[in-house]
């Protein structure tokens, strides 16, 4: 896509520090890192979120993820990471490109989880009924 920072970084026309590369994926640092060696993953065609790309796409794309997991938790010394994958901008996603961030973790290294709370009485209920019809 012609405006598309990612399929830019792709091009070679913003510069990036790849991690890993193959034919369908590329890895490279995230400039606003959650702890070092925090990595994007994405597609080398350009897909805007997970109802766009296909299953075949998904899945090859998925093995990047990890093969760079592994990457990072082998080279860097990190105890595990976290894989997450923002789809649309109300969750969070900023480039309308398909990617996957992997964010290395250790313990005590200050990043929470999301909040959790609970259903209500029925609600859980509702919601199975409304997404089984």
């Amino acid at each position: 896509m012609e405006n598309c920072l990612f399929c830019k970084i792709i091009a070679g026309e913003i510069p990036s520090y790849k991690v890993y590369k193959d034919e369908n994926v590329l890895a490279f640092l995230d400039i606003a890192p959650c702890n070092p060696g925090h990595t994007l993953v994405i597609p080398k065609k350009h897909f805007q979120n997970m109802e766009d790309i296909s299953e075949e796409e998904l899945t090859k794309l998925i093995l990047g993820v990890k093969r760079v997991g592994n990457l990072i938790k082998n080279k860097l010394g990190y105890q595990g990471y976290n894989i997450m994958e923002n789809n649309d901008p109300v969750a969070g996603q900023i480039v309308p490109h398909i990617h996957w961030h992997i964010i290395p973790r250790q313990d005590g290294d200050g990043i929470e989880l999301w909040p959790q709370s609970k259903y209500e009485e029925g609600e859980a209920e509702e919601i199975i009924k409304q997404i089984n019809t």
